[in-house]
């Protein structure tokens, strides 16, 4: 098993830094702004990107090429909302996503404005939903900004750290235990389990956020 990792590991640090990270930094920048997340996500891209980063130096450029990438694809997504919503929405590929996603999003952001844009970061589906959606309602683009620059911090943060501490420990420690590999996937296999528990927490949070505020606009047109 060592073998095969200390290949996978080698393939990924002979990648050029800059190209590698550049390919990271795009990827979640597509995720957000052009659907491409809803079949191919870009955290695994930058989880795997994370593997080959050799010192700190590299682990910020890294970093900061995500977080580049998320912010513009969030933007991306936030303007092509504002000019093109509805286009989008009832195109065929707005179809694909299904109507129940979008009145997910509509709803979300209607009920908790910015929080809900920092929350969708985290949720799948609606990652890619939020921005087009805030952008085509009337929600202020500083205001959109400013929530998503928090959550894509976290959330890049994790992934790069992640995938960085998962192989620095095996370099340091297990490539010299006969199943060192076993340190690598725990991490990995850890922190994806930790992942999904948390995104299903928070989407049964955010589908809760909204049935509260529809109950309360209920009772308050019946008051």
């Amino acid at each position: 098993m060592n073998e095969l990792l200390n290949w996978l590991l080698t393939t990924v640090q002979s990648v050029d830094p800059l190209t590698r990270n550049l390919l990271a930094g795009l990827a979640i920048m597509l995720e957000t702004s052009l659907f491409v997340g809803l079949v191919m996500p870009g955290d695994t891209v930058v989880l795997v990107a994370a593997t080959g980063v050799a010192n700190l130096p590299d682990f910020f450029f890294l970093l900061g090429a995500v977080l580049l990438g998320s912010l513009i694809g969030e933007s991306l997504g936030f303007w092509i909302g504002r000019l093109f919503g509805e286009k989008i929405r009832y195109s065929k590929l707005g179809n694909k996503i299904g109507e129940k996603n979008w009145k997910m999003a509509d709803a979300f952001i209607e009920s908790r404005g910015g929080l809900a844009v920092a929350i969708s970061r985290f949720l799948p589906v609606l990652h890619s939903l939020v921005p087009v959606v805030a952008g085509a309602s009337t929600m202020r683009y500083r205001i959109f900004i400013r929530w998503t620059v928090a959550a894509c911090a976290i959330w890049a943060s994790a992934y790069v750290g992640v995938g960085y501490i998962a192989q620095a420990s095996y370099e340091q420690i297990g490539a010299n235990l006969k199943f060192g590999a076993v340190i690598f996937i725990a991490i990995i296999l850890t922190f994806a389990i930790i992942v999904h528990f948390a995104k299903k927490r928070l989407e049964k949070a955010a589908i809760k956020m909204v049935e509260t505020d529809k109950a309360a606009q209920f009772t308050g047109l019946e008051g």
